[in-house]
């Protein structure tokens, strides 16, 4: 791959006649005999397909997990106790996370697939002396190519012919703007979109004609080693993946280690029957595995999904929900991501001064300053208005152009200087070539004039121009102002284009009869402005520590000019792709940390660059829109591609799509992200302390030879009526207060902080007193042992509804209305838990099955005091630990930020 790669690069740095010669080509193009011939030595002009492993082997490789093994031991464990409703649970909870890790395992073989879709399926090429129609998957190197308007480029071709050649080259670069091609070789280091003698696999022809002569096909192209590079990717895991594994590991080390210590301390120290001490070490197992923590988590991410769809971006893979809101890169492509992807003419060069124009893409509305200037502009907005082939129109989402997107900037320019077409009409004209570049227009107006006007690169332009256009009429050409005024504006990221006129010369319009005696009337700066949202999302973005870097293949003006209107940091530190191939590993990831903006980008650029950010432990975010971008998509931990202009193969790559393609949306996908980390976080801190409590109870009461103060049976019992609904309730948390106001954690914190362990040990130990305390006070009353476990029971549910509004406010106090009044997610669950244990406590039939005995007023309410106690107890220590912890690092409270 490496030496074709090579091959296919230095095409382009070759002039067309010792290509033509190295391909044994022909202007006639390759024999049938001889295609055929290549055909087989070089394999059909399609992208290599990878071999798929077995559907059902893909399926059964997601339970090879820890914490599914443990998920699976407890099925068996409740099955051999009869349980058949919690090991259904569990048994769900299993399949359908293996179920949707095997949905979304197929995403990057779509991508791929999407990818080989944009190859083209027919091709015209030279065959035998005349021209035929082929299969693309024909084509051979040295084939000779015939292009026309509106064609996919079939394979790599080397230029051998251009009449105004323009190739939409945005799959590859990422860059809206039609290329104009030439046949000229160009440097060997050439940037992938300065090499313009070469047409590539997958690109389009967006106006004029050419031919090429094959010089790569299949995985040999562009688009092919983009596909290869796609495929050799490493998908990092998300952190909350890693985190949650590693946790699983040494749950279930724990777990196993406590019950087999208590299995034989209690045979051979205390010599209770086997029997009996393993069914208790079974009820302490079930006690200490959340089961449903896995399902509680999946469903909490699943309702970022319907938050996030709400801010337009679609989650194509759920974990990707919770490590956008650990982003601290987010690497953006520039065009339609950063800026419209709408070119727009932002200002004006006179003879008399400069003026700049205001508006929003395509529409013709829009303030010209100073104001002044609009009379001078009558000139010059004729000109962009009849020298145009371009339509504009307003439709529901916008105004819409039709025809080259420059020319539709010029006519919003047209209509904001009050130019009327009204009257004119087009009587010759000499279209656009890369020979002349310029495009003329003779027109007759209403009254009979004749002009010619002219618009075209500007140094052309002004090379046409005998004099300019002035205040007072025409003037002497002052070639050094517009020079120095072409250079600045060029310096300022605009694409500049010349616009004159003159009174129709006689005789027949050619280029020839036109040198010498033009008017020069402006030069137009046009612009892909940026998005006013951007800007704002940027600026949102650098408030909540995140860095944000463009990533685009424009020119590193271009870049550095949008980079200081949306206020990216250091916008005049730019690197390019030639700087990017000349450092070595090390001394990118030094760079990389330095600059924020970076052009002239090739795909292995991108894909470099984000391993560069993420070896130096950064959580990164990738966007982008085209086939060039797919690669790092893949690779970096939350890839977001464009809804509306991107590519398949982008969409497909990617973690996040965004539906309005709007760099504000990511903002607001991370606030979005964060809020389900902290949802999550809350979840495993009310599940792991409550849990943890339950199990201590039952070790203590192992340990000490105690009669179980809860059996196994009502600990399933408590473990499925709460863990599925008060646990769920923290789901749908709202944002706290300042979420984008904090720093982003950092991707190796630990899931168990110290601050957690804390909690766990601290909450648990109150669990311990309260449980055994009503226990003991139920013997001490003279109650029976259902009495008194069904008093403990009720305890633990008493305990875990107090603690599941403390958790709701791990940041600050739960002494406030908004804080007790709850969310609505929080009174369902009590509106089923509640009456679920009046049930079990009062029904015969219930109290047959879980063995539990009605509970007096009296003792009722003594659960709910002790209760209030323990909500009492946890809020002072709560605010202890606020009081301690300085108000700019709340990491001493939760160690978010790792």
């Amino acid at each position: 791959m490496k030496d074709r790669t090579e091959q296919t690069q230095a095409w382009h740095a070759q002039a067309v006649d010792g290509v033509l010669q190295a391909l044994s080509a022909t202007a006639d193009g390759l024999s049938s005999a001889e295609a055929e011939v290549r055909l087989k030595a070089h394999g059909p002009n399609r992208l290599p397909e990878e071999p798929r492993q077995w559907a059902v082997l893909r399926f059964l490789a997601h339970f090879h997990n820890v914490l599914i093994y443990v998920l699976i031991g407890a099925a068996v464990v409740t099955a051999a106790l009869s349980h058949w409703v919690d090991t259904g649970v569990i048994i769900a909870v299993v399949l359908v996370n293996a179920t949707i890790g095997f949905v979304q395992e197929g995403r990057a073989e779509t991508a791929m697939a999407a990818i080989r879709s944009m190859l083209a399926p027919n091709a015209s090429v030279m065959r035998d002396g005349r021209r035929i129609d082929v299969e693309a998957a024909d084509l051979v190197p040295g084939d000779l190519v015939l292009l026309e308007p509106g064609d996919k480029v079939p394979a790599d071709l080397r230029l051998t012919e251009v009449r105004g050649l323009q190739v939409q080259e945005a799959i590859l670069t990422g860059e809206s703007m039609a290329v104009e091609k030439t046949t000229d070789a160009v440097a060997t280091d050439a940037a992938l979109g300065d090499q313009t003698g070469v047409a590539f696999s997958g690109t389009l022809i967006a106006a004029g004609t050419g031919r090429g002569v094959v010089i790569a096909t299949g995985a040999a192209t562009q688009i092919g080693q983009i596909s290869d590079m796609l495929g050799t990717v490493e998908v990092l895991t998300t952190p909350m993946v890693e985190q949650m594994d590693r946790f699983a590991r040494w749950l279930t080390v724990l777990i196993v280690l406590i019950a087999a210590i208590l299995l034989l301390y209690g045979y051979f120290v205390r010599g209770i029957d086997f029997a009996d001490q393993f069914m208790a070490v079974v009820g302490l197992a079930v006690a200490a595995i959340p089961e449903g923590l896995p399902a509680v988590m999946t469903i909490t991410l699943s309702v970022g999904v319907q938050a996030m769809a709400r801010r337009n971006a679609i989650v194509r893979r759920l974990p990707a929900i919770e490590t956008i809101g650990a982003v601290s890169v987010i690497c953006t492509d520039k065009t339609g991501t950063l800026t419209r992807n709408e070119m727009m003419v932002a200002s004006a060069v006179l003879s008399s001064g400069s003026v700049t124009i205001d508006g929003i893409g395509y529409a013709p509305e829009g303030e010209i300053s100073p104001n002044d200037g609009v009379g001078s502009l009558g000139d010059a907005g004729l000109v962009a208005l009849l020298c145009n082939d371009a339509e504009l129109s307003q439709k529901d989402d916008g105004w819409q152009v039709a025809g080259d997107p420059m020319e539709g900037a010029l006519l919003a320019f047209a209509a904001k200087a009050g130019a009327d077409a009204a009257g004119w009409t087009r009587q010759d004209e000499i279209p656009f070539d890369a020979a002349h570049r310029f495009m003329a227009v003779l027109v007759e107006g209403p009254e009979g004039q004749r002009l010619v006007l002219v618009k075209g690169a500007p140094e052309r332009v002004l090379a046409m121009c005998r004099d300019q256009k002035g205040p007072e009429g025409p003037e002497p050409l002052d070639t050094a102002f517009w020079n120095d005024e072409a250079e600045r504006v060029a310096a300022e990221g605009q694409r500049l284009l010349g616009l004159a006129l003159c009174e129709a010369p006689e005789g027949e319009l050619n280029a020839a009869n036109l040198d010498g005696k033009l008017t020069l009337a402006a030069l137009v700066g046009l612009i892909d402005p940026p998005r006013q949202e951007a800007i704002e999302a940027v600026a949102d973005c650098h408030a909540a520590g995140i860095a944000v870097k463009m990533i685009t293949g424009d020119h590193a003006g271009t870049a550095a000019a949008i980079g200081r209107k949306i206020g990216l940091r250091n916008p005049g530190s730019v690197l390019t792709g030639a700087d990017i191939e000349k450092l070595g590993d090390a001394d990118l990831t030094f760079a990389v940390t330095k600059t924020n903006i970076f052009a002239r980008t090739s795909p292995a650029h991108k894909l470099r660059l984000v391993m560069a950010l993420q070896a130096k432990g950064l959580t990164v975010a990738m966007t982008g829109d085209g086939v060039n971008d797919a690669p790092a998509l893949k690779r970096a931990d939350v890839g977001i591609a464009m809804g509306v202009k991107g590519s398949e193969a982008a969409k497909e790559a990617a973690d996040l799509v965004l539906a309005d393609d709007n760099f504000a949306s990511i903002a607001a996908a991370v606030r979005e992200g964060r809020t389900v980390y902290d949802n999550i976080r809350k979840v495993i801190s009310w599940t792991l302390p409550t849990n943890a409590g339950e199990a201590g109870t039952i070790i203590i009461a192992l340990l000490l030879g105690m009669t179980l103060p809860i059996s196994p049976i009502q600990i399933l019992w408590v473990n499925l009526i709460t863990g599925t609904t008060l646990g769920l309730a923290l789901a749908f948390e709202p944002t706290e207060a300042n979420t984008m106001r904090r720093p982003p954690r950092a991707r190796p914190s630990p899931l168990l902080t110290g601050a957690l362990l804390w909690q766990v040990a601290f909450i648990s130990v109150l669990f311990v007193a309260a449980i055994f305390g009503i226990f003991s006070y139920a013997f001490n009353k003279g109650h029976d042992l259902a009495l008194a476990q069904t008093l403990a029971m009720n305890m633990i549910v008493v305990l875990q509804i107090i603690y599941l509004f403390f958790v709701r406010n791990l940041r600050s106090t739960s002494l406030t209305w908004a804080a007790t009044r709850g969310t609505k997610a929080v009174w369902i669950s009590l509106a089923i838990v509640v009456p679920a244990q009046v049930v079990v406590t009062y029904l015969p039939l219930a109290q047959g099955i879980l063995g539990t005995n009605s509970v007096s007023l009296s003792d009722g309410l003594l659960i709910v005091g002790i209760g209030a106690v323990f909500f009492a107890i946890v809020e002072v220590e709560k605010q202890i630990r606020l009081g301690l912890a300085p108000p700019e690092d709340l990491s001493a409270i939760t160690d978010d930020n790792g």
